[in-house]
């Protein structure tokens, strides 16, 4: 068993986060706060939680806690096959990788737009 938990955060997610949600901000500081306890957003999430909620990029981009997943060429090409890039992106993410064996929970405000894909949830609507 693995004493690290890696949480990706989705677009909707940021935004609640810049909104006050209490289960936002509480991954947040764990990631600061905690050892093992690692925050990722995906490139793509960044924007379109940015095209939704202005300065929401440039903030998480500035945290020392929350890695930004690039887009690279393998994700380019999972992305390439959805038709929403911020999703594709951070499902591709929470994959299991050699960073990440075991994958990565999805943070999410909004629990319905991920029903039936292949992620573990956190469910931040609550």
């Amino acid at each position: 068993m693995t004493d690290f938990v890696h949480i990706l955060m989705d677009d909707s997610a940021l935004v609640a986060a810049g909104r006050g949600n209490e289960l936002a901000s509480r991954l947040i500081h764990r990631a600061h706060a905690e050892p093992g306890w690692h925050l990722y957003t995906t490139a793509c999430a960044l924007v379109e939680a940015d095209r939704t909620r202005r300065g929401t990029a440039e903030h998480f981009a500035a945290l020392p806690a929350v890695v930004v997943l690039e887009l690279d060429l393998p994700s380019a090409l999972a992305v390439a096959q959805e038709d929403t890039w911020a999703a594709a992106h951070t499902e591709y993410a929470a994959q299991p990788s050699p960073d990440r064996p075991l994958g990565a929970f999805v943070a999410s405000a909004a629990p319905r737009a991920w029903k039936g894909r292949p992620v573990r949830l956190i469910d931040l609507s609550a």
